[in-house]
């Protein structure tokens, strides 16, 4: 039996022939994230390996999304440690006024594209995976560790396939289709796994339609979200 598509990618990001669920391995990665809830934590943990700068200032990205504009003294306390870092190591950052929801905004300025390893220090950077990219959340002392090295380790997770036949009824979208999934398997049916979407009732949605499946696969337990990719991938409407 063949490797699903996340199997593929985490192959070739370990310089692999092969993986199979299950498998311990040390995986690079294409881009990491941090938001400003989690890069304070991130950065702290980062301070106490000893490494004075990031593995790639251009594959490293500090993105206020959550408390931008500040609501209090401590949130405004946390983005200034984000933008202070940001500017140390030259890495990529989104000041209040440029940027948006994280995992939207890095997409749709092309950081990340099919085929890479994206980690964030959020749960729904699975949404990612609609690009045909592996991106998972993760804590931020484990996107400290991708930040200063470049890599993750991680057990590679079993794929769980879901194909949708047909076509969508008036008035039935994405949504619909991921809550009705859920509703099927369990807020526990995919617990670290990946969801992996596909079928022909897939082939006419957006992709900021196919963003809102990926998106909610951590609503299951998942550890990632994918889809193939197609046209409509590849040239977006």
């Amino acid at each position: 039996m063949g490797m699903t598509i996340a199997e593929k990618i985490l192959a070739a990001h370990c310089d692999r022939p092969s993986v199979q669920p299950g498998d311990l391995i040390n995986c690079r990665v294409d881009f990491v994230m941090a938001n400003d809830v989690t890069a304070p934590l991130a950065i702290q943990e980062f301070r106490k390996l000893g490494i004075a700068r990031v593995f790639d200032p251009e594959r490293v990205a500090m993105v206020p999304s959550h408390f931008i504009p500040n609501k209090d003294i401590l949130s405004a306390e946390q983005a200034k440690m984000m933008r202070e870092f940001a500017r140390e190591q030259g890495c990529i950052y989104f000041e209040q006024g440029q940027a948006g929801i994280e995992h939207i905004l890095l997409p749709s300025r092309g950081y990340i594209v099919p085929g890479d390893v994206y980690v964030g220090a959020d749960s729904h950077t699975v949404t990612v995976g609609a690009l045909g990219a592996f991106a998972c959340g993760m804590g931020s002392t484990d996107a400290a560790i991708a930040m200063a090295t470049g890599e993750i380790w991680m057990r590679v997770p079993p794929t769980l396939r879901f194909i949708y036949h047909g076509r969508l009824s008036r008035w039935v979208d994405s949504k619909d289709l991921i809550l009705h999934t859920i509703g099927h398997i369990g807020t526990d049916g995919a617990t670290y796994a990946v969801m992996q979407f596909e079928g022909e009732a897939l082939r006419d949605m957006s992709v900021n339609a196919r963003f809102t499946m990926t998106n909610m696969v951590v609503e299951a337990g998942g550890k990632a979200g994918i889809m193939p990719v197609d046209q409509v991938t590849l040239v977006p409407r």
